[in-house]
């Protein structure tokens, strides 16, 4: 065994992936394996792409694998290969009830370095998003974190008389029996409680009641594993500071449902997050990607005189990214299109246009190439130069051409597909919408996996190509954002209003 043997203990957090710490995140980039758990939320997995993954789940009195087989395994995997980093993740934090420092002796016992990296509770972390403090002022200046499980034995409840509140992980199935214990060792049956199931997460939902009335709120609810259950006066606080609504609680129609998004790997994080904030199960399967242009000559030639241009065209963000690297490239910047008119071809490329410094001077009022080319306001033997893709679609061409404009097209970049794994590929075929943001991804998706799928379409020029290519089931985001496109995929799974037939 070489040095390089290396584990990990990392706390992920209670749920929502984004409470993993910065020091967490950059384990899991390290790692060769990964072993999670049940409590681990499996989206955390994208820090650790180049590793193999493990399941070791355990869930409540049904092991897959016991804390005995994990710890060997954990052993097993680091003296693979001459030494390989291990990164164990587990829900909440190492030391809080999650039975880590077992898997830090093991370690020691086998002579393999390690890290412990602290992740946030539960314990404070589920309470918190239900807008419940541990402590305040007046009410509670302490708190204790107590294992609702009776297989660890008696809990001795009455040594806890001089404790404000009272927080138990694991307790959900005993919570009735645990009630009745603090009563009988002195608590109030009336002191307010509060049952969080899955904190922190867009599956979160909230029982509250009295230590007397708890058990059958949270059997009511039908409320199970994993929860954490509040005992104590901050419980009241709830009803004022309650402040996450979940969309468990909201009733989403994307909750759990599998939304795969399409976009490339750069731009899928932002539409990726507002789906998670709604519930969804989203699955990254980028059906595109984007390359250097194979003609920089020829672009690089046009960019660097414009002077007989009086529009420039740009029909997609990439084209404005594309557009700021090449002026880049040949020490240019914003002041050598100061000579021409811009044209978006609708305001999320406006957008990005303004996130650069510069204001489209004409975007249409509805987005896409086809209304682009009607409605710019050029005049008859005028220039147009369409910076783009080498697979744009002939539609701008077409309509300016058709009003006696003179049409250019320069590529500034290549758009390729982008191969998912068959993993990827499979996963997909299960997803209950797909979202497309561009013609090529319609096309891309139609060649792999067929025109089966109900899709959510960002513009009327994305919708138009996946009919196109046989696509019936389409979803039209109202206006060109993420949180259209969103609203959209929620429209397709409660089929809530008519998709647009290929008729």
């Amino acid at each position: 065994m070489t040095s390089r043997a290396f584990v990990s203990l990392i706390g992920a957090g209670p749920g929502d992936p984004g409470l993993l710490t910065l020091r967490g995140k950059a384990a899991l980039e390290a790692a060769d394996v990964v072993l999670f758990d049940y409590l681990a939320n499996p989206e955390l997995l994208k820090y650790a792409p180049q590793a193999r993954t493990i399941y070791v789940g355990k869930k409540g009195f049904s092991e897959y694998i016991s804390q005995e087989q994990i710890n060997a395994l954990i052993v097993q995997q680091a003296q693979l290969s001459g030494g390989q980093r291990v990164a164990r993740l587990k829900g909440g934090d190492v030391f809080v009830f999650g039975r880590g420092s077992e898997e830090a002796q093991a370690c020691v016992e086998a002579g393999i370095a390690y890290e412990i990296v602290p992740g946030i509770s539960s314990a404070i972390a589920a309470p918190a998003y239900a807008g419940i403090p541990v402590t305040h002022r007046g009410d509670a200046r302490s708190f204790a974190v107590l294992t609702g499980n009776t297989q660890e034995g008696d809990a001795h409840y009455e040594r806890l008389s001089g404790v404000d509140t009272l927080v138990l992980l694991m307790g959900v199935r005993n919570l009735g029996t645990i009630a009745a214990e603090l009563i009988t060792a002195g608590r109030s049956p009336d002191t307010p409680a509060a049952t969080i199931q899955w904190g922190t997460t867009p599956q979160q939902r909230v029982a509250v009641g009295t230590l007397r009335t708890i058990a059958a709120e949270v059997e009511k609810a039908g409320l199970e594993a994993p929860a954490v259950t509040v005992v104590g006066e901050v419980a009241r606080l709830r009803d004022s500071l309650k402040w996450f609504s979940s969309p468990a609680e909201l009733g989403h129609p994307l909750l759990g449902k599998q939304v795969a998004v399409t976009r490339t790997r750069d731009g899928s994080s932002a539409l990726s997050d507002l789906l998670r904030s709604r519930g969804a199960n989203v699955l990254e399967v980028p059906l595109i990607r984007f390359e250097d242009t194979q003609q920089p000559e020829i672009l690089h030639a046009r960019l660097r005189d414009l002077s007989n241009v009086d529009w420039l065209a740009l029909s997609s963000n990439q084209a404005v990214s594309a557009l700021f690297i090449h002026l880049d490239q040949l020490g240019l910047d914003a002041r050598a299109l100061s000579g021409v008119r811009l044209a978006a071809v609708g305001p999320s490329t406006a957008r990005s246009l303004q996130e650069h410094g510069l204001k489209a001077d004409f975007v249409p009022q509805t987005p896409g190439a086809r209304h682009l080319g009607a409605e710019l306001p050029a005049n008859a033997g005028q220039t147009v130069l369409h910076l783009t893709s080498q697979v744009a679609e002939a539609e701008l061409q077409e309509a300016l051409e058709a009003r006696r404009l003179h049409y250019e097209r320069a590529e500034l970049y290549r758009t390729v597909p982008a191969v998912p794994t068959e993993n990827e590929l499979e996963r997909l075929k299960a997803a209950d919408v797909v979202t497309l943001a561009s013609g090529s991804a319609a096309r891309h998706l139609a060649e792999l996996a067929g025109t089966g799928f109900k899709v959510a379409a960002m513009g009327p020029q994305t919708a138009e190509a996946a009919r196109e290519v046989g696509f019936t089931r389409i979803w039209l985001a109202e206006t060109a954002s993420l949180e259209a496109l969103a609203e959209a995929a929620g429209q397709a799974v409660s089929e809530t209003r008519s998709y647009k037939d290929s008729d």
